[in-house]
């Protein structure tokens, strides 16, 4: 292991969550735990008594006792703690004491933060959930809601999961199509909406857009106008947010079965309606404990900073920091605003771990600064970065230039789950380029295309048992078919998420990338994360994308797309960079037959790079059919690869 950055101390691990746990588990199994590879193996030899350990370790609250662990059913029908009942909800609002801080509200451009108590949050939260029942809301009605980071959402969704309703949010910065597209799915009661949001700098209005959904959105009977950005009377036929917490209500948590639906996901529906993915009170109670204290380490008294968006499953994931009774901070607006905003937040907050994309790290890289010279993040001790494969030059910029002991943690798994497969742990050394590992109840593997696991080259990665947070199942999917054909058509029973990935003999882990967007040249498969890894990290480099497309008589055109840094352009010399780096770095092979100058790479709104909608571009596609406009961070960036596209067929 020539890369390893980092090793933790034997003290770290002695005071970690992970082995008080697994001292714990030694007097449970009498058996020695020496460390997670030992867990991780024991976790899947049997799932079922691994979760149910989950279950006694952070005393998971069951109103009715569960009369079975999981049922032997295949996969996607597997059910876990048949009869069990409990609330969500109640897990994340029972511990952290009524003075300790359990929200911490900060808005872009230095704005004080706002903090709100357990105590606050408790009472506000049952406030909204008697609004929510006076009004008319039951379990499994669904609220849907439109609002940014901030408290506003935090207490929605507790106070939603307390009646037993199901919870759905959009991010303000969506527009009116794609936010109609997920949400008039559910049929919803209530709308919950803010009047606009900030980013960079600006007052961001969507009061056209909220318009626009009520207009849509037929079923609701009750919109609830959040005043958030400006200072303007509410709206006609609607209720003030400050309403829903007039009234003072004792905390009542409706019990519900464990697979009770919780909130539903969307994917991001890029090539397509998205799928709105439904997780159960139960699954994500379990998975929110297991991360927060084995992996995350949260306890009273530690802070936890997520750079997210309420659209993306990072948002989701952070409130399980809460279940421990740890603080949570909220930040809405750019990451950029002013350069360097993330890392003052941090500061300021005193965040113990941070939570971000891979995109925010190569972002901040750039800066020309380094953070550590400027800002007080002594306290920071674990860095997890989720979103895509962190490039190598992110895992030394980090350890450089934010904290030199410092857990970077690269993981994966996302909406699909609400969780990861694969991360680091207290164990784990961090080596660039590399994810710590299997975490534990996860039988995750990498499978060649016959269907058998490999070690040490690129596979198919799978999940070939069953996890409680996956989903329950897919809306408007009655018969699972939608729910089969995504995941479990290659291999029946068996999860393919959908990613290459090698599974190194040391245990770590490396994403090479989408399988749907594979870049297969002269038989061999290479990651199109391996080309960011090298590529993204040069400083005439602003972004790339690498698309690979069949040509005819066996032909295969491997294009790379580059946006150049500020103050530099795709001219010979930089192209003769890129050939030798990939030539050198990686292997000839990774050499493309064209490098082409575009003018920025486009993204999902999550900010995920759109490969294969520009990959059937390139096949023939029309614009329309390729991809889902109201799900592009840019349109007008798609149009222009349509463009290339087009005059690259007449050629």
């Amino acid at each position: 292991m020539d890369d390893v950055l980092w090793r933790p101390s034997s003290d770290r691990i002695a005071k970690s969550g992970l082995r008080a746990y697994l001292d714990w588990l030694e007097q449970r199994e009498g058996q020695a735990f020496p460390d997670h590879d030992a867990l991780w193996e024991w976790s899947v030899a049997d799932v079922a008594r691994f979760w149910t350990s989950i279950v006694d370790y952070f005393g998971v609250e069951f109103s009715t006792p569960w009369t079975q662990v999981l049922t032997d059913e295949p996969m996607p029908h597997a059910r876990w703690f048949v009869d069990g009942r409990l609330n969500w909800a109640q897990h994340v609002l029972r511990r952290g004491s009524d003075d300790a801080p359990a929200l911490l509200c900060v808005q872009e451009g230095g704005v004080p933060a706002r903090e709100m108590t357990f105590g606050e949050l408790r009472r506000s939260v049952g406030a909204a959930a008697g609004w929510l029942r006076r009004a008319g809301v039951r379990p499994g009605d669904r609220v849907t809601t439109y609002l940014p980071n901030t408290e506003h959402a935090v207490i929605g969704v507790l106070a939603c999961a307390a009646v037993g309703a199901v919870w759905a949010c959009c991010s303000p910065d969506f527009g009116p199509a794609g936010t109609i597209g997920r949400l008039a799915q559910l049929e919803p009661t209530v709308l919950i909406a803010t009047d606009g949001y900030h980013w960079n700098g600006k007052e961001v209005d969507r009061s056209d857009v909220v318009a626009q959904l009520r207009e849509n959105l037929p079923t609701v009977e009750h919109f609830v106008h959040v005043g958030y950005v400006f200072d303007r009377p509410a709206p006609d036929g609607s209720t003030p947010w400050e309403e829903l917490l007039t009234q003072d209500t004792p905390l009542e948590f409706e019990q519900v079965e464990f697979s009770h639906p919780l909130w539903v996901l969307f994917t991001s529906g890029t090539t397509g309606v998205p799928k709105g993915l439904v997780h159960g009170h139960g699954g994500i109670t379990l998975e929110g404990l297991k991360w927060s204290g084995l992996y995350g380490g949260f306890r009273p008294g530690t802070r936890l900073f997520t750079y997210t968006s309420t659209g993306w499953a990072l948002w989701n994931i952070e409130l399980g920091a809460l279940t421990q009774g740890a603080s949570i901070v909220l930040y809405e607006g750019s990451p950029g605003h002013p350069p360097g905003a993330v890392w003052e937040v941090a500061a300021r907050t005193q965040a113990d771990a941070l939570l971000l994309g891979a995109a925010v790290v190569t972002a901040s890289a750039g800066l020309g600064f380094s953070p550590r010279e400027r800002y007080d993040l002594s306290r920071l001790r674990h860095v997890m970065v989720s979103g895509s494969a962190l490039p190598s030059a992110g895992y030394r910029w980090l350890m450089e230039h934010v904290n030199p002991d410092l857990r970077v943690d690269s993981t994966s798994g996302g909406t699909d789950i609400s969780g990861s497969f694969v991360g680091g742990n207290e164990y784990a050394p961090v080596q660039v380029g590399r994810i710590g590992g299997r975490l534990a109840g996860v039988d995750c593997a990498a499978w060649s295309d016959d269907g058998n696991p490999v070690v040490d080259e690129v596979g198919d990665l799978v999940v070939t048992q069953p996890m409680p947070s996956m989903p329950v199942f897919l809306w408007n999917d009655p018969d699972h078919a939608r729910y089969t054909s995504s995941y479990f058509d290659t291999w029946p029973g068996v999860w393919r998420h959908g990613d290459w990935v090698t599974l190194h003999s040391d245990g770590s882990v490396t994403i090479h990338g989408r399988s749907d967007s594979t870049l297969n040249r002269q038989g061999v498969r290479l990651g199109s994360s391996d080309f960011y890894d090298v590529l993204d990290g040069m400083p005439e480099i602003a972004e790339t994308l690498v698309i690979g497309v069949e040509q005819p008589d066996d032909g295969y055109w491997l294009g790379l797309f580059v946006v150049p840094s500020p103050g530099h352009t795709v001219d010979e010399d930089l192209e003769r960079k890129i050939v030798e780096t990939l030539r050198s770095r990686l292997t000839p092979r990774h050499v493309p037959d064209d490098i082409v100058a575009a003018p920025a790479v486009p993204h999902t709104l999550n900010g995920k790079r759109l490969e294969v909608p520009v990959k059937k571009l390139l096949l023939g596609r029309p614009l329309e059919q390729a991809a889902n406009l109201a799900s592009v961070d840019d349109p007008d960036v798609l149009r222009w690869y349509a463009r290339f596209a087009e005059e690259r067929t007449v050629r």
